[in-house]
């Protein structure tokens, strides 16, 4: 068998801007080759030859689910489409790495998780800052278990533009941090309280102000919005004893490590009523060494490992849906004006695991380069 043929063939469903940054990765990497690329906008696959002279194009998705060279797909068309597209080509039998949100209703996720499982293949979303060094290494710092309690976090995505006419700005950017959060946490919101404005009239929030609940009393807050002139990525953690930012858009300093904090003393007697004694901590700033790599060519590796053996994705379709019962939460939270929406993650796999197995399908297991 030559080393051609042990390649991976890729078959990428959208040729935006995204899409084009999965034709290249793909490219690089030296287990897999784009064996097409599909897309219903002849401009954009004019694009494609132009800058990948050679490349298989087609704007007939059939046609390309059809050819044998191609053993998975990844899908970067608008959202609103994923949940078709994305079912036609795990009914196709093809391994899928779909961008976030995996889908727009928590029904359709779960449907997708279903068909997945009974094909054998992998189901895939792409939530990419989980594969980003630099909230890798916020991860480390927490389970270090340095930075004491936990007290809160918060992120700001912001930027101008661009605007989307599928989804509003929490559906288009709060995927991102909702799973750093629930990746940072190891787990998933209690409840959420979302508010949202459309302010430049377009019929959808172009901002949005979402705090999550988890557990432990511990709060999130995300911050994003198409209408703001600073472009800003940024999370930040903050403990008792430390507080940990990480700035995507830092290149030199991406996360630093502020060794600041402040608890309540072990001296429970106050001087007088409604005062506390606290422990104030004031340290160095550190700016811990974070590894140069690229996360959507981390999250493509990955995509491409979990083909070969059979193992589960970090962010696999449980973790997609996950975010996208979350983002269902946010826009009934937003509707009521931001009156609480308490979310059950527990009950819907409990219930989707019974249902499962009455059908027989839950047990498949995964094809590796298209064996059982």
């Amino acid at each position: 068998m030559t080393a051609e043929a042990k390649k991976i063939g890729v078959a990428i469903i959208g040729s935006g801007y995204w899409g084009i940054n999965y034709v290249r990765v793909f490219n690089e990497l030296p287990n897999a080759r784009v064996a097409a690329v599909c897309d219903a906008r002849q401009e954009r696959l004019d694009e494609v030859q132009r800058r990948f002279p050679g490349l298989t194009v087609s704007p007939d998705l059939d046609e390309v689910l059809q050819m044998p060279e191609v053993d998975a797909a990844v899908i970067c068309t608008g959202a609103t489409s994923h949940y078709a597209v994305a079912s036609r080509c795990l009914e196709a039998g093809k391994h899928l790495l779909v961008e976030k949100p995996m889908a727009t209703t928590v029904p359709d996720s779960l449907k997708l998780i279903g068909l997945a499982e009974k094909q054998g293949v992998i189901l895939m979303v792409g939530h990419t800052f989980l594969y980003n060094p630099g909230v890798r290494k916020v991860k480390e710092y927490i389970a270090e278990d340095k930075m004491g309690r936990i007290y809160y976090l918060y992120s700001r995505r912001t930027n101008l533009g661009p605007i989307r006419y599928d989804v509003n700005s929490i559906w288009d950017l709060a995927p991102h941090d909702i799973s750093i959060f629930n990746y940072l946490m190891d787990s998933t919101p209690l409840w959420v309280s979302a508010v949202g404005s459309n302010i430049l009239a377009n019929s959808r929030e172009d901002v949005g102000f979402v705090t999550l609940g988890y557990p432990g009393n511990v709060l999130g807050n995300i911050h994003v919005s198409w209408a703001d002139p600073n472009k800003v990525r940024e999370l930040v953690v903050v403990g008792s004893n430390q507080r940990v930012v990480f700035d995507d858009l830092n290149a030199l300093e991406r996360v630093k490590i502020y060794q600041k904090g402040v608890t309540p003393s072990a001296d429970k007697e106050a001087s007088s009523f409604g005062e506390f004694q606290f422990l104030i901590r004031d340290g160095d700033i550190l700016s811990p060494r974070v590894e140069i790599s690229e996360p959507l060519k981390n999250q493509c590796n990955h995509f491409l490992e979990c083909i070969t053996t059979g193992s589960q994705p970090l962010t696999d379709g449980w973790n997609g849906l996950e975010v996208v019962q979350v983002l269902q939460a946010i826009d009934r939270s937003v509707a009521q004006n931001g009156a609480p929406v308490f979310i059950d993650h527990e009950s819907l796999r409990i219930s989707y695991d019974i249902q499962a197995s009455s059908n027989g399908h839950h047990t498949h297991p995964v094809k590796v380069n298209g064996h059982a």
